[in-house]
């Protein structure tokens, strides 16, 4: 884990935590993150719709987490879906709804 991977989340940036095997991960959704997950899971203003009516699939969410780790050191991305199932889909939803939430209203101190 680095030190980067350690700090507390900062909301007003759009970062979220996400517990991995008993350990707070930081979510970063940085440009770099989101056209990766882009890349891969299509349009996100589609994911974000698909999420507001409940259509989001289990892959995705954790597509999502993966690309916005801010750091992956040690990890694998079944690691990060273990993780979720493990969670259970109503705490994961907190940090996507923080992820989701920067995709749509980006970064409120622009």
């Amino acid at each position: 884990m680095t030190p980067d991977d350690s700090a507390p989340a900062n909301p007003h940036r759009g970062e979220a935590s996400l517990d991995l095997a008993g350990v707070p991960r930081l979510l970063r959704p940085s440009f770099t993150a989101l056209v990766a997950a882009e890349e891969e899971l299509g349009p996100l203003f589609a994911l974000v719709e698909r999420a507001g009516a409940g259509q989001l699939r289990l892959a995705e969410m954790v597509a999502l987490f993966w690309h916005c780790l801010a750091s992956r050191d040690g990890l694998s991305r079944d690691t990060v879906g273990q993780a979720v199932t493990e969670l259970g889909l109503a705490r994961a939803s907190a940090p996507l709804r923080v992820l989701l939430g920067q995709i749509l209203q980006g970064d409120a101190r622009a």
